[in-house]
């Protein structure tokens, strides 16, 4: 059966003051649509996978959120990360877990603070990757068609020179790209065969569990030696106990890196990780001066250029603004530069 992974443990506070430590970025609304980009990623999978096998892996600050925010799901597919040990961890924790449930498993994993423009073909995609995992032993990611030269996400190199027999849109992995400068992003870009890296995975739950136990073998050992605990009312007393044990470590570096049946599954379905407020800027619907307007009752006069999300203010009025971020939440008030905006951090302190 297809089982759903939404690794929600993030802690980035880049959309202040919108977000904070407290409350990160996918627990909030930030499109003004009413979900928060948690509850979205949930939506988008919804003809794919019944509520009881999605899985969220959050921190412990967080389970509360997340059972608040997703009550289709079954409280106990929660699972609680006590420390921060990166995206390998996470990944092997849930597996054996899923594992111990289902054994014949077939799972997506996703980050839970993205976001997709169009669904439709975002589920298309996803179904016949999960199609093509359930048939085969291969390791699959998805990797985003670059509409610009992008510094700030990792690259597939794809061997488009001959596409899998099961499925003519799904091609080898040649080699993963660390984030480039920009004259590299440049070059990755004037060629076919360069995509950006969206930390989306397709596999059967056995793949997975023989990746770790081959490239990984400490990492792996550690949730084995746990198996007899799992869906029972001890299993998170032994996390908690042993999760500090695990190598802080990317499931890049991890498997990705270093496994052999590794495809890429090109595609362009309106995705970006929301990583900035200039990326809500881009997505976001625009007046015809290019302003993005998040929010009921908010006038704009001589102003160009700019983002302003006030969702919970009664009336906002902006004058002779051009290029700017103007976010207000819960008292905090931030009025920025979008070209200043890495600054935010250093701002908010």
């Amino acid at each position: 059966m297809n089982h759903l992974v939404i690794m929600a443990g993030g802690v980035g506070s880049r959309f202040w003051p919108m977000s904070t430590e407290e409350n990160p970025k996918q627990f909030i609304d930030v499109l003004g649509v009413g979900r928060s980009l948690l509850q979205l990623t949930y939506d988008r999978f919804k003809d794919i996978c019944s509520p009881d096998n999605v899985w969220v892996v959050t921190s412990a600050a967080y389970v509360e959120k997340v059972r608040e925010q997703l009550p289709e799901m079954p409280a106990c597919n929660i699972l609680s990360e006590p420390c921060r040990r990166n995206t390998a961890p996470c990944i092997a924790y849930v597996s054996h877990r899923i594992k111990a449930k289902d054994s014949k498993a077939n799972i997506v994993v996703t980050p839970s603070d993205h976001i997709v423009m169009n669904i439709a073909e975002f589920q298309r995609v996803v179904k016949e990757a999960l199609l093509f995992t359930s048939e085969s032993d291969a390791i699959l990611t998805l990797g985003i068609k670059p509409s610009r030269p992008e510094t700030g996400y990792g690259y597939i190199e794809a061997d488009m020179s001959m596409a899998t027999m099961s499925n003519k849109d799904i091609f080898r992995v040649n080699s993963f790209k660390e984030k480039p400068d920009f004259a590299t992003a440049q070059e990755y870009v004037s060629h076919n065969y360069y995509y950006w890296n969206a930390g989306i995975f397709v596999w059967n739950v056995s793949t997975v569990v023989n990746a770790f136990r081959m490239y990984q073998p400490a990492l792996n050992d550690i949730f084995e030696s746990m198996a007899e605990y799992f869906g029972t009312d001890k299993e998170q007393e032994i996390i908690n106990e042993r999760y500090a044990e695990c190598e802080n470590i990317s499931v890049d570096y991890a498997i990705m890196e270093k496994a052999e049946e590794i495809y890429v599954f090109p595609a362009d379905f309106g995705w970006s990780d929301l990583g900035t407020w200039g990326s809500l800027h881009t997505l976001s619907k625009k007046d015809s001066n290019n302003n993005a307007l998040i929010g009921e009752n908010i006038k704009t006069f001589e102003t160009s250029n700019c983002l302003i999300n006030v969702k919970d203010a009664e009336k906002v009025v902006v004058q002779g603004l051009d290029g700017y971020i103007v976010a207000e939440r819960d008292g905090r008030l931030l009025i920025c530069k979008l070209s200043e905006e890495q600054r935010i951090k250093e701002f908010s302190k």
